[in-house]
């Protein structure tokens, strides 16, 4: 099968209980996206399911165990084993989390914040030169969210991942409900974050639900894929495409999982927005009478 760029169209995150209503009709969604490490196996009805799918479709394949951002060794297994998934379904686009998993050799079941500094930025773009060199292509890291500010970072969360990016020639994955999470959480305007992005490093972007934390002592929001995309997500994501122009974009939702005409009706408002985009563009100035 040849490897199938990804359309500047909505997608939406494959999961197994939707794929007779995605093999039946799967309108208005063009592409799909799944995590690696669950296809990380020998054989089985997954990897048959799989296959149907990148028959059909455009895939991306989106990590989420790499630990790029911890600053220790990478998993040489995983890293195999995500070749032979690239090698043997030629996903559009391999990408994964600026973020930390493990620690001493303990897998820890979360994305946890890199400190943004000069030394963690050296170890993430050797981090991804070695992934690359694995899979044998260019991939995109996706921005993390944030809870909290660490004490040590030194730079803007924007100079970081757009320094890992031209060092490594690796492109960018801009997750807009993350930077809205982390502009509520840490107090800062997420439109300027967005407004600094460069296009040409932007392959992909993601949207997704988030929940209030259900202690409400802690005025913290939590990235939990498990709502729909929330209006001011919507607006920054409007914001960003009239900017950079269309591009790739997944609907996430991995709890609390809809019927698939959720799923449907998120992808669809994203390519509203992505016509309504392009319309705005191609309309001519007029001219003001002097």
């Amino acid at each position: 099968m040849a490897t199938a760029p990804l359309p500047a169209r909505a997608g939406v995150g494959f999961k197994a209980e939707h794929a007779s209503d995605v093999f039946e009709n799967a309108d208005p969604v063009s592409w799909f996206e799944v995590h690696p490490e669950n296809y990380m196996v020998s054989g089985g009805p997954r990897l048959q399911m799989l296959t149907q799918l990148r028959e059909r479709f455009p895939l991306s394949l989106h990590g989420v165990g790499l630990s790029l951002g911890g600053g220790e060794p990478l998993d040489k297994n995983h890293l195999r084993s995500l070749r032979a998934l690239v090698d043997r379904f030629e996903p559009a686009q391999v990408s994964e989390h600026i973020a930390w998993s493990g620690h001493d050799g303990k897998y820890l079941a979360d994305l946890l914040p890199t400190p943004l500094t000069l030394a963690a930025l050296a170890d993430l773009v050797n981090a991804i030169d070695e992934v690359q060199n694995a899979v044998g292509r260019r991939i995109l890291i996706e921005n993390p969210t944030s809870y909290l500010a660490l004490p040590q970072n030194a730079m803007p969360e924007t100079d970081f991942i757009m320094a890992a990016a031209r060092q490594s020639g690796c492109g960018l994955l801009i997750d807009v409900n993350n930077i809205f999470i982390s502009a509520y959480n840490l107090g800062f305007d997420a439109r300027d974050y967005i407004d600094v992005l460069p296009a040409d490093l932007i392959g992909e972007i993601h949207l997704a639900g988030h929940e209030q934390d259900a202690d409400a002592r802690d005025d913290v929001l939590i990235d939990t894929h498990s709502r729909p995309v929330a209006s001011p997500v919507w607006a920054l994501y409007w914001r960003l495409i009239d900017r950079i122009g269309a591009k790739p974009t997944l609907i996430e939702w991995d709890n609390d999982i809809p019927d698939w005409q959720v799923l449907a009706h998120e992808a669809a408002l994203a390519n509203a927005i992505i016509d309504a985009s392009e319309n705005c563009a191609k309309k001519p100035l007029r001219k003001v009478a002097s």
